[in-house]
């Protein structure tokens, strides 16, 4: 040990201190990277081989250590697909190879990133800004439910959404119990009860179950409104379901709907769907029948098939109202037209929901999240990407981090950390220069011996 061991001890003081200056360079360069993770130094000293008492520090070496569990500040954002993690875990992204035939390609290696600002591109795909195409579950359109086990790169489609018939309506209300007798005023819609005997034929649910045309009169005086709905045959066609409610007695009511407006003379106008409504004292129906279905529904010509009116349990009631009217609680249905898709949106569940223009809605992916034993042993790849290493660990798929939706996360660098660090590193480098220009001057006094 001597001069010449000191000097190469500061040479590798230099080495070390110029690796440590280069990843605070790549941090700072990289503070406005959405999702980097900084890259740290570890110090490690070299001791040559002899007894403890003559042993000695002989350099230093430096290496990089990671922070991918290190979070970064998460931070809100007005796009849709934008996500981030809260908490431990990974995106499953893929790389893209080429296009076949306007279908992308892609690797069969899997990448983990936390980098989330996710949009999408041509072929419907979701990717980053780096170029990673985001990877989840699909999930069953019926169900909801996840129905794959292998995550793979999430695809929206562009196509139109198919129109769906409507086969189910549900309807729930309540029909005041209305204080009337057979005499009211005829002048006033549903100020009566309804009595056979003033149509052509019976049309109650215990008779020909129909009103004529030439009795339009006469029906409306007798019965109330009791809504309308917008149904959808299967081509997506719209129809207007009318429906009225008639009081055969103080405890009975019949639903018709509106079968044929045009309807003149004989023909079938307004149809009895074909049950008894009736109330007991509590003004509960008696029996409390959750449904009914209408089998071969056709409205002004227009064939829905068979519907189903859902009540529920005790959604018809007859409690008293001032107004003698039909109180609708809830009146919906189930079809819908066909739909351009419109947008594309990430819940904070991380289900990845298209939205059409026909207001329906259509979840098509679960992202999935992947976590590791040992995320600082993952190997670093451009993008803010990263790659399973031995070290690391198999990746664990269901992580414990929690998807935030529209948000995005932030480099983990603090500029001001890492300029505190730069001038430690400056002030490092420059006194290992001094060792080695003090070194020198010493070679030269004992040079300078022998003259």
């Amino acid at each position: 040990m001597g001069i010449y061991s000191a000097i190469a001890t500061s040479v590798s003081g230099l080495r070390a201190q110029s690796t440590a200056l280069e990843h605070i360079s790549g941090n700072i360069a990289n503070s406005q990277t959405t999702g980097y993770k900084r890259t740290e130094t570890n110090f490690a000293d070299l001791v040559a081989d002899g007894p403890p008492d003559t042993q000695s520090a002989t350099g230093v070496l430096a290496s990089s250590r990671s922070t991918n569990s290190v979070q970064g500040d998460i931070l809100g954002s007005d796009i849709e697909t934008y996500i981030a993690i809260d908490g431990e875990g990974f995106f499953i992204v893929s790389e893209k190879l080429g296009e076949v035939d306007n279908n992308l390609t892609f690797s069969d290696t899997d990448l983990y990133t936390r980098r989330g600002d996710f949009t999408t591109d041509k072929y419907g795909y979701l990717v980053n800004g780096a170029g990673y195409y985001l990877q989840g579950l699909a999930v069953d359109a019926n169900t909801g439910n996840i129905s794959g086990s292998v995550p793979e790169p999430i695809r929206i489609s562009g196509d139109f959404l198919e129109a769906e018939a409507t086969t189910e309506i549900v309807y729930r209300a309540n029909l005041a119990k209305y204080p009337l007798t057979a005499n009211a005023d005829e002048d006033v819609p549903g100020s009566e009860f309804l009595d056979p005997a003033d149509f052509t034929n019976d049309p109650t649910a215990s008779g020909d179950g129909f009103v004529q045309g030439q009795d339009e009169t006469a029906f409306i005086n007798s019965t109330i409104s009791g809504g309308a709905i917008t149904a959808y045959d299967s081509s997506g066609s719209t129809v207007n379901v009318q429906i009225r409610w008639a009081m055969l007695d103080d405890d009975t009511y019949n639903m018709f709907y509106l079968e044929d407006s045009g309807a003149t003379g004989t023909d079938p106008m307004w149809r009895n769907v074909g049950v008894d409504y009736d109330f007991n004292a509590s003004r509960q129906l008696d029996p409390d029948f959750g449904s009914v279905t209408i089998s071969g529904m056709t409205v002004d010509g227009v064939s829905l098939g068979d519907i189903t009116i859902q009540h529920g349990s005790a959604g018809i009631t007859s409690f008293s109202d001032a107004n003698g009217t039909a109180k609708v609680t809830e009146l919906s249905q189930n079809g819908y037209p066909a739909g351009e898709l419109e947008s594309v949106a990430i819940s904070d569940s991380g289900r990845v929901t298209a939205f059409y223009t026909n207001g329906e809605q259509l979840e098509i992916a679960e992202v999935g999240i992947a976590t590791f034993n040992a995320p600082d042993e993952l190997r670093k790849v451009d993008g803010g990407a990263f790659l399973a290493t031995t070290e690391s660990g198999t990746p664990i798929i269901g992580g414990s981090g929690n998807i935030i939706g529209s948000a995005l996360e932030a480099s983990n660098t603090d500029i001001a950390d890492e300029f505190s660090k730069l001038i430690i590193t400056q002030q490092a480098y420059t006194a290992n220069s001094r060792i080695i220009t003090t070194s020198d001057e010493m070679l030269q006094e004992a040079l300078n011996i022998v003259r």
